[in-house]
């Protein structure tokens, strides 16, 4: 995706570098303890990727971890405007101005809802969250009691080099999916899939899958939008093809157990991420995204 060099978000919070003080608190200080599957790494909690959907997995956030965010904002030095951080950036904003175009916003019955921006925090191992301390080996992750979208930028490291995602619009997906969470959010999706019961939830058909699907659509829908807009080089939906696959539930399961367990899937298998993407790529509608009444993932 084209991008302008030395790009600066008004919506970019960046935090890198800076010392991470406490530990728990709020929902969020058990992270690391409620995700499945492992692939030992910096990255070690790889399996949940691209999404750590604090309603539906660790339930809602606490006081503390609001006060945390909070008294962490004070404005400091960002770190220089390298080309990683100025795509991620650019991607934040354009994705951020898809949807803000599109406002107000109808999917899977819900809505219509106006689009209200969310903040994206850039972070080195450790960050305080209105969901409790986030964690870098969550993978990026978007705290719904601040509306944030977290992640340190060495995931994409591990998303190349491990995943074999390759190419930057691969990274433009990850924040396309995040900001769908935070759509998903504003809809009051999140809330009730929060509130079904832990059976609801998982496996192959259950409403976590489902919610995450669902982003992977709205991540097409935007991806489709910036192609329209001539933002795009040849490839990229290619990449963002390959990277939705290479972090399937059974690729991720098998990567790091040998094997299959779907009765545990959070997230969809590969071809169902990579489909769901095409679905919203194709059709460039949200309403096509309704994963949630969907007889077939």
């Amino acid at each position: 995706m084209r991008f302008e060099k030395g790009y600066r978000s008004d919506d970019v919070i960046d935090r890198r570098g800076q010392r991470s003080f406490g530990g728990g608190g709020g929902g969020g200080g058990a992270l690391l303890g409620l995700v499945g599957m492992l692939l030992r790494s910096r990255f070690g909690w790889i399996g949940v990727i691209l999404t750590l959907v604090l309603y539906a997995t660790v339930g809602r956030c606490e006081q503390q971890g609001a006060y945390l965010t909070e008294q962490r904002d004070a404005p400091v030095a960002p770190e220089k405007a390298d080309d990683l951080s100025s795509y991620v950036a650019y991607a934040l904003d354009d994705v951020q101005n898809s949807w803000l175009a599109r406002s107000p916003i109808a999917v899977s019955g819900a809505g219509p809802t106006p689009y209200r921006k969310a903040k994206l925090v850039l972070f080195t191992d450790r960050t305080p969250t209105g969901c409790g301390y986030g964690d870098a080996a969550s993978g990026p992750f978007y705290c719904p009691a601040d509306q944030r979208v977290y992640i340190d930028l060495g995931f994409y490291r591990e998303l190349r080099d491990r995943l074999g995602a390759t190419g930057d619009f691969a990274q433009a997906y990850v924040i396309a999916h995040e900001v769908a969470h935070h759509v998903q959010n504003l809809l009051g999706l999140s809330d009730k899939v929060h509130a079904a019961s832990p059976r609801q939830l998982q496996g192959p058909g259950g409403l976590s899958v489902r919610l995450e699907l669902q982003a992977d659509c709205l991540a097409g829908v935007w991806a489709r939008d910036a192609e329209l807009r001539g933002k795009l080089d040849p490839g990229d939906i290619e990449e963002a093809m390959r990277a939705a696959a290479a972090i399937g539930d059974d690729r991720l399961q098998k990567m790091a157990r040998g094997t299959v367990q779907p009765e545990s899937f959070s997230h969809g298998t590969s071809q169902q991420r990579a489909r769901w993407f095409a679905r919203g790529h194709d059709s460039h509608d949200p309403a096509r995204c309704d994963t949630f009444t969907a007889a077939e993932l």
